[in-house]
């Protein structure tokens, strides 16, 4: 295992050459997982070549971390700060493991007042597999609580090809349409704006495509998974999005967002997602 600090577009970065030949790239700005390169060489996260690196926007593709907010359900901006602050590399981490930390801090509590502790592992367990775990941890003297969520960018090389296995019967939210219902298919198709929170089931996601599978793991202190692609229309107006970008990605988030997460002094909760995909085998969960 090889860990060395790198620039991308200027911003400082980790780089993990992984023991199992996997490569994997985080930004300090976010702890944002930019890029996984499986062991076979293929990248399997989706980076948007318009993405800003200003070290203030949040970045558009790979893992951004989603805390201590989802999306606009509540006060802060979008999705929380945490994507949008530098963290810290942790030394010592274990084998094929990068850790990253977060504190609050004066500029944190400026908008929500709690004590509180992040730790971001990116881990290589083996070759062709990515887990990504979020460590929640309350370190004030109050209780408080929280949504979170990885959100993760998948490629893929044309979404149209593609199909998401695995959320048949499970309770589903519409937030393109407002509209709640149970999901009846098999496999999700895309095309057009897709945005929805679905019941987490107890098994992996598949996301099938020409090239592969690429199963899909969470906790189950994740008990929401975010399907999301912006489709035509809306991708043409993201200014970080090149127009074409929608084809060449799908978000599926482990999320923590409908019941907000409650944290007793001197807790913590962990938040993980696993990518798996090796040629032929099942992810655990």
């Amino acid at each position: 295992m090889s860990l060395r600090e790198i620039t991308v577009h200027g911003q400082p970065a980790v780089e993990l050459s992984a023991t199992t030949g996997d490569q994997v790239t985080v930004a300090l700005h976010g702890g944002h997982v930019l890029s996984w390169r499986s062991a076979d060489g293929t990248e399997r996260l989706y980076l948007s070549p318009l993405a800003v690196f200003d070290r203030r926007a949040a970045i558009r593709g790979g893992v951004p971390v989603c805390f201590p907010q989802f999306n606009q359900r509540g006060p802060l901006v979008k999705h929380g700060f945490a994507r949008n602050l530098p963290w810290q590399v942790v030394p010592g981490a274990a084998a094929d493991t990068v850790v990253l930390s977060l504190k609050d801090s004066e500029k944190t509590r400026a908008t929500w007042p709690e004590q509180f502790e992040l730790r971001l592992s990116v881990h290589v367990p083996e070759a062709h597999v990515l887990r990504i775990e979020l460590q929640v941890r309350n370190s004030g003297t109050t209780p408080w609580s929280f949504t979170a969520a990885l959100h993760s960018y998948l490629r893929v090389n044309d979404l149209e090809d593609a199909q998401l296995h695995g959320l048949k019967g499970t309770a589903r939210w519409d937030a393109v349409r407002d509209e709640r219902s149970t999901e009846s298919r098999d496999a999700l198709r895309f095309g057009e704006e897709f945005d929805s929170v679905y019941a987490s089931p107890a098994h992996p996601l598949v996301l099938r495509a020409p090239a592969g599978e690429l199963r899909i793991a969470a906790s189950s202190t994740c008990p929401e998974t975010v399907v999301w692609n912006p489709g035509p229309a809306l991708c043409a107006r993201l200014a970080d999005m090149p127009a074409d970008g929608w084809r060449h990605m799908l978000c599926v988030e482990a999320a923590a967002i409908d019941t907000p997460v409650e944290l007793a002094p001197g807790t913590d909760v962990r938040l993980w997602q696993q990518l798996d995909a090796r040629p032929s085998s099942s992810s655990t969960s």
